[in-house]
């Protein structure tokens, strides 16, 4: 893979789950359905999943491709971007579901 593949696959992963994570917590916000907030409960997972996984290949790629490892961090930060984000959006659907009772 190039530079620019490796950098992109960041970016795409980053775009993806932010984007979603925007439709549910702003879904949410605007129509008060509880749907938004168990969508964003399996973007969070699936998310996660998605997100360490492709981390993990980043990382195996770039310890046998040496000249590729600053490369590979590069996109992993880029991925790492949304954490917090993640946080805050898990607070507000956590706080969300647990209102109810």
């Amino acid at each position: 893979m190039n530079e620019k593949t490796i950098i992109n696959i960041g970016k795409t992963l980053f775009w993806l789950s932010f984007g979603l994570g925007n439709i549910c917590l702003f879904g949410y916000i605007l129509t008060k359905l509880d749907y938004f907030v168990m969508g964003g409960i399996v973007v969070l997972e699936g998310g996660f999943i998605v997100n360490l996984t492709t981390t993990l290949i980043l990382i195996i790629y770039g310890i046998f491709n040496k000249p590729q490892m600053k490369v590979c961090f590069k996109s992993i930060l880029i991925m790492l971007i949304n954490i917090p984000i993640a946080v805050i959006y898990a607070y507000v659907g956590i706080f969300t579901v647990f209102s109810k009772f």
